[in-house]
């Protein structure tokens, strides 16, 4: 990746599934909707190339199981807090170092 790339999380998904040698099909099949069908090759492609973002914090997850992936670095990259720390009751000095440290993103840049 050159300087001028930014690493997205459509852009983290891609490398890691090309890295394990998978065609879109293969990780769609491995992420699920709410419903419990799994996503499409096309979707997929869509949150590839930035065109969608993923629907839920537990599709974010999916794709860290299944691309085995720092689930924090793709919460980070999506631009989100995972529900755990949404759900904490943080004081406004909490909040403001929470906020501090998601900009600053996770020390291990997406390595488990």
């Amino acid at each position: 990746m050159s300087s001028k790339e930014t690493m997205t999380f459509g852009r983290a998904i891609s490398l890691a599934r090309k890295e394990k040698e998978w065609a879109l099909k293969d990780l769609a099949s491995r992420v699920l909707r709410e419903d419990g069908d799994p996503i499409s090759p096309q979707y997929l492609n869509d949150i590839e190339h930035d065109r969608r973002s993923p629907s839920s914090d537990r599709m974010v997850q999916q794709f860290a199981d299944a691309l085995e992936i720092d689930p924090d670095w793709l919460y980070y990259l999506a631009g989100r807090f995972p529900e755990d720390v949404r759900k904490k009751k943080l004081s406004e000095n909490e909040l403001a170092k929470a906020m501090v440290a998601f900009r600053s993103g996770p020390k291990n840049k997406g390595n488990r």
